[in-house]
């Protein structure tokens, strides 16, 4: 082979050789500034997945309520009380005459679709009492199945399954199927029907049968001064006396764990003309009298005892 032809050959396989080294120089250059892309992809949709599926935090859930809501939690510090309680997300939970749902929309977030959220109304024979209209009573009927398609619309996204049932009527399936019962502010009229129609017996002996062994009931009931006459003390002017609650409770099988005064407010002394109701929210009394009114605001919302029971385990 000429000299001239070993030279062409020798350039072009430079050539060849210097452009294979360019473009594995490209390839790694850009590999090693943006990673391995569809890994890098991957790995962000997993990760964005994840934040997704994480339930909220109880103190997110509190901050993204409206103002009104908020305003209330100086008195009713809903934080404090369920972490007193020992309520954590996928729990099935009993919330007692939920009402409107002020704990409710707290509740059904932070259980998260793991929990169940089950509500526990007055029978319509204790509605009764009240004087309720033939209406009030019939929506009154229709409740445990109204209920938790109106409670269900309260919150969007990861929220707890529903149900409901009527306290006194608790079906034999439902029975050991709760972690926790609240009774939060839901004791007083059962007491106050309880020497005639037996109400508190029958709701309290609901709560025992829908527990789990070890299960636990959270109290928060408006406090009747300890020095209160006990007929004044018995429900109809919204307060209880927080021996006879613990009473009540052993006797219907509880063990007694402990106490907090967590919603606790001294400045409620009611005299013996009184009800909780003259206090705020409701402030009774006041419609026409601004003094009264302002006297009662200034006082705040009900005293109130918190206590925590316990379903024996064995």
């Amino acid at each position: 082979m000429n000299k001239s032809v070993t030279f062409l050959l020798t350039s072009l396989l430079m050539v060849l050789g210097l452009s294979a080294c360019d473009s594995s120089t490209q390839t790694s250059s850009a590999e090693s500034s943006t990673g391995a892309p569809e890994q890098s992809m991957t790995d962000q949709a997993e990760t964005a997945s994840t934040e997704a599926a994480m339930p909220a935090t109880l103190a997110d859930i509190l901050a993204a309520q409206p103002d009104d809501v908020v305003a209330r939690y100086t008195y009713r510090n809903p934080e404090q009380t369920l972490n007193f309680f020992g309520i954590e997300p996928g729990m099935t939970v009993v919330e007692a005459l939920p009402g409107g749902g002020w704990y409710s929309k707290l509740l059904l977030p932070y259980l998260g679709s793991d929990g169940e959220l089950i509500g526990a109304n007055y029978p319509v024979s204790m509605y009764e009492l009240f004087g309720w209209s033939e209406e009030r009573l019939a929506k009154a009927a229709s409740w445990t199945t109204d209920w938790p398609i109106t409670a269900k619309g309260w919150v969007e996204g990861d929220t707890a399954n529903v149900s409901a049932f009527v306290l006194g009527d608790l079906a034999e399936e439902q029975k050991g199927t709760a972690d926790a019962v609240l009774l939060i502010r839901a004791l007083h009229n059962l007491a106050r029907f309880e020497a005639d129609h037996g109400h508190l017996s029958a709701a309290l002996g609901n709560v025992f049968d829908v527990l789990k062994p070890g299960g636990i009931v959270g109290v928060v009931q408006h406090a009747a001064p300890d020095s209160a006459d006990d007929a004044w003390a018995n429900g109809s002017r919204g307060y209880l006396k927080q021996a006879f609650v613990i009473e009540q409770m052993q006797a219907a099988g509880f063990e007694y764990v402990s106490a907090s005064d967590i919603n606790a407010n001294p400045q409620d002394l009611p005299g013996a003309e009184d009800s909780v109701w003259r206090l705020p929210p409701t402030l009774a009394g006041s419609k026409d009298d601004a003094e009264r009114a302002a006297a009662m605001q200034a006082i705040g919302e009900s005293n109130r005892m918190t206590l925590k029971f316990m379903k024996p385990t064995a």
